[in-house]
């Protein structure tokens, strides 16, 4: 199909457009890298823009040198994967439970949870009720209170819910129970919806810091953002960043950017692996026919 010059026109302005902003989200990752990368001298005197000057890997050395840095990325590392997978096969349970037409009250039960989605029980109840369940300074602190995410849970039902009828019914003509059609229909079929919100879990427990603030008063429980947060907000390290003549090895900003790309590169690496079934998982999941 020939499209017309104004139509040439629009598409060539449009991936203009797009591309300059991709570009401009672009430039603060590409600045925090030269940071880390560039001597002392040209980060104190402002010299680096998007590429590294004097290039040096001090800062990652002295950062890999930091057993609390290795403590708060193995406490973030254990709470993404045990939180994702509770969160996920939470999930996938209730949702194949709301999703049944049969069950009854099915309404009344998302209704309660569309309910949390606009009203909370506020911080200050939230800590008593962890206080009171003896979950403060435990690392289940980190991982209960978000069990399950209301919005995660609709996109899941509502996946569940385009599966074909016929396909249930015909494994339930060959005997398969409710669990038998869950993990070996429902599961396999989606594999795209899984693997999106396993993404969005995994993005929320790597990124999350404030309920540690919250019920983690101790250091060894903090996780990478936590470390993060001491470090930029506070200037809390263990580091030494001089030498024994009191010369700085790295200026504080160049460890700082070290830090951040640290705490960034795992999402980084993990994305390209699940990008394939992020937009087919969203939509599939987000559209009811």
């Amino acid at each position: 199909m020939n499209r017309s010059w104004s139509e040439k026109f629009g598409s060539a302005l449009n991936y203009t457009l797009l591309a300059g902003f991709g570009l401009l989200t672009l430039f603060p990752f590409l600045h925090v890298l030269a940071q880390s990368l560039s001597s002392p001298h040209a980060v104190v005197s402002n010299q680096v823009t998007i590429y590294p000057i004097d290039f040096q890997l001090e800062a990652y050395k002295l950062l890999l040198q930091d057993s609390a840095f290795y403590k708060a990325f193995g406490i973030s590392v254990m709470r993404t994967v045990f939180g994702t997978a509770i969160n996920m096969i939470l999930t996938c349970l209730m949702a194949y439970s709301v999703s049944r037409r049969t069950l009854r009250g099915r309404g009344a039960v998302m209704a309660m949870v569309v309910f949390t989605m606009l009203f909370s029980g506020g911080m200050i109840p939230s800590f008593l009720l962890l206080k009171e369940l003896s979950l403060l300074n435990t690392f289940g602190s980190l991982i209960l209170p978000s069990a399950v995410s209301a919005f995660n849970l609709i996109l899941m039902k509502n996946f569940f819910e385009s599966i074909p009828e016929s396909l249930e019914e015909s494994a339930k003509i060959d005997g398969a129970g409710h669990w038998t059609i869950l993990t070996r229909l429902f599961i396999p079929l989606s594999l795209p919806a899984i693997a999106t919100l396993t993404l969005f879990y995994a993005v929320m427990h790597w990124n999350s810091y404030f309920d540690a603030v919250m019920y983690i008063s101790n250091a060894d429980l903090n996780p990478l953002q936590v470390y993060l947060r001491n470090l930029i907000v506070q200037n809390e390290s263990n580091i030494e960043l001089t030498n024994n003549m009191g010369l700085f090895l790295v200026a504080p900003e160049t460890l700082k950017a070290a830090t951040i790309m640290a705490s960034v590169l795992p999402m980084i690496i993990l994305y390209p692996f699940l990008q394939k079934f992020f937009v087919k998982g969203v939509m599939l999941g987000a559209v009811k026919e």
